[in-house]
C-alpha cells in the first residue's frame, strides 16, 4: 500500500511551489494591453500572496540574513524617494512597482524554488516563452505586419505591440540566454542539443527586432557565458555562431540592408546619430541635471515625466512615432530617460542607485562565488551559467533602457532566479534531483 503510485492530487501538490512562477511567463504569450498591469502582473502579485501564505503555513524560516539583506537594501532609496514624490499617489504608484520588481517577486522565487529541477523548469519556461513570441515575431516580419521601422511594417514586436517595441527583444533575448546556458552545462545530451537548437532559433526573431540595445547585451552576456564555460569551447562555439548567423542574415533578403544600416549605426552614435540617438542623449542629459538638483534623494518616484521638460534642450522631440501591428498612427511619449541607472539616479538620488546597485552587485558576486565551484562540471554549472548570465544581460541591457511595459515582470522573475543560485547557499549545489514520489512522500511527512 505504501508503494503505490500517487494519486494525481499528490502529484500536482508535489509541483504546487514553483508553478505560480511558471504562470507568469505562460501568461505573457497571450496578447497583451500596452498599458496598465497585465495578467501576468497579476499572477506575480498572487504568487507573492502564495508564497507569504505558505511560508506561514510549514513555519519556516523566509531568508537567511544574507538573502534578506541583499533583497531589502533597494528599500532604503524607495523609501527616501517615495516621500519626496510630487504627490503621495505617484509615490506609492512607484514604490509599489519598484518592489514588485526588485524585492517581492524576486525573494518569492527565491523561497518557491526548491531545487535545481525547479529552476531548469523555470529556465525553461523563459525559453518557451521566448520562441513563441519569437515565431509571432517572425510572421509579422514574413507577412509585414509589424510595428513600423523605415517605413515598412517590419518590426517584429510579437504580441507586445509598438507601444512596447522592446517587449519581445527582452523576451527572446532571456530565452537565448537560458538556453545558451543550459546548452553549456554539464547535462544530458539531449537537453544540450535541444537547448543549442533553441539557442540557434531565437538568433533570427532577435535580429528582427531591430534592437540595439539588445543585441549589444545578448552578445556580451554570451560571449561572457562562453568564457565561464571555458576558453577553449568558447573559441569553438563563437565559430560556430560566427557561421550560423551569416547563413541566417544571408537568407533575410530585403532585410539584409536594414539590418546592416542597424548594426552600422551602433557605431555611428557619436559622428552621425539618428533622431532616436539625439533623443536619448538628451534625456540622459535631462537625468543627470535633475540629479544635481537633488543629488541625495532625487526628485521622486515618478519624477522624471514632470520635471524633464525643465531639464530638457530643444533638441528633444519629447515623443515617438508608432504605427504598424494592428495600432494606428499615434505618438508616444518619451516619459523615461531610457537607462535604468540614470532613471534610479534622478528619481532616487545617489542614496538609491547605490542602494539597487548594491545589491545587483551583490548578487553578482555570489552568483560568480557559486559558479566557480562547480565550474569543473560539477552539478548545477547550467543553472549557474543561466543565472550569471540573466544578471549580466540585465545590468547591461539598463544601459540603454529601464522598467516599464508588460514584459518588466519577467525581469522580476529572472532576478528571482539569480537571487536563488546567488543565495540559496547548499541547495543548490548538493542536493540530488528528486523524483515525484520523493517530493510527495516529504510533503506527507510534513
Amino acid at each position: 500500500m505504501s508503494h503505490a503510485l500517487p494519486s494525481l492530487p499528490r502529484r500536482a501538490a508535489a509541483l504546487t511551489p514553483v508553478l505560480p512562477v511558471v504562470a507568469v511567463p505562460a501568461l505573457l504569450a497571450l496578447p497583451l494591453t500596452p498599458d496598465g498591469a497585465g495578467p501576468a502582473d497579476v499572477i506575480s502579485g498572487l504568487a507573492v500572496v502564495y508564497c507569504v501564505i505558505r511560508q506561514l503555513r510549514e513555519r519556516r524560516r523566509p531568508l537567511s540574513l544574507a538573502a534578506a539583506v541583499v533583497l531589502a537594501l533597494p528599500v532604503v532609496g524607495l523609501a527616501l524617494a517615495a516621500v519626496g514624490a510630487s504627490s503621495p499617489e505617484a509615490g506609492l504608484t512607484g514604490l509599489g512597482r519598484y518592489l514588485q520588481i526588485f524585492v517581492l517577486v524576486p525573494a518569492a522565487v527565491l523561497l518557491l524554488i526548491r531545487d535545481r529541477a525547479d529552476f531548469r523548469l523555470l529556465a525553461w519556461s523563459f525559453v518557451g516563452l521566448a520562441l513563441c513570441q519569437g515565431a509571432v515575431g517572425v510572421h509579422q516580419y514574413v507577412t509585414r505586419t509589424g510595428a513600423t521601422y523605415q517605413g515598412e511594417d517590419i518590426r517584429a514586436v510579437g504580441t507586445f505591440g509598438p507601444h512596447d517595441v522592446m517587449g519581445m527583444a527582452t523576451v527572446v533575448s532571456l530565452g537565448l540566454v537560458c538556453a545558451v546556458g543550459m546548452a553549456l552545462g554539464p547535462s544530458s545530451v539531449r537537453q544540450r542539443a535541444t537547448a543549442a537548437g533553441c539557442a540557434l532559433a531565437l538568433l533570427a526573431p532577435l535580429a528582427l527586432s531591430f534592437s540595439r540595445g539588445a543585441w549589444i547585451a545578448t552578445a556580451l552576456t554570451c560571449a561572457v557565458q562562453l568564457v565561464l564555460s571555458g576558453l577553449r569551447r568558447a573559441l569553438k562555439v563563437a565559430a560556430a555562431a560566427a557561421a550560423a548567423g551569416v547563413i541566417l542574415v544571408g537568407g533575410f533578403g530585403v532585410g539584409t540592408a536594414l539590418l546592416q544600416q542597424r548594426i552600422d549605426s551602433i557605431a555611428q552614435v557619436t559622428d552621425a546619430p539618428d533622431h532616436s540617438v539625439v533623443d536619448r542623449y538628451t534625456l540622459w542629459a535631462s537625468a543627470t541635471d535633475m540629479w544635481r538638483q537633488r543629488p541625495l534623494t532625487g526628485v521622486g518616484l515618478k519624477g522624471f515625466p514632470e520635471y524633464r521638460d525643465g531639464h530638457a534642450t530643444l533638441a528633444l522631440s519629447s515623443a515617438s512615432d508608432i504605427d504598424g501591428a494592428g495600432v494606428a498612427y499615434d505618438r508616444q511619449p518619451l516619459l523615461s530617460p531610457h537607462n535604468m541607472y540614470l532613471l534610479v539616479l534622478s528619481e532616487q538620488g545617489l542614496i538609491g542607485l547605490l542602494a539597487l546597485a548594491g545589491s545587483w552587485l551583490a548578487l553578482l558576486v555570489c552568483g560568480l562565488r557559486g559558479l566557480l565551484r562547480v565550474r569543473d562540471g560539477g552539478p548545477g554549472l547550467d543553472c549557474a551559467l543561466v543565472a550569471c548570465g540573466l544578471l549580466v544581460w540585465l545590468l547591461t541591457d539598463f544601459v540603454y533602457g529601464d522598467i516599464g511595459g508588460p514584459s518588466t515582470v519577467l525581469t522580476a522573475v529572472g532576478l528571482g532566479l539569480v537571487a536563488w543560485w546567488a543565495l540559496a547557499g547548499d541547495k543548490r549545489v548538493d542536493v540530488p534531483r528528486r523524483g515525484v514520489r520523493e517530493r510527495v512522500e516529504e510533503a506527507l511527512a510534513r
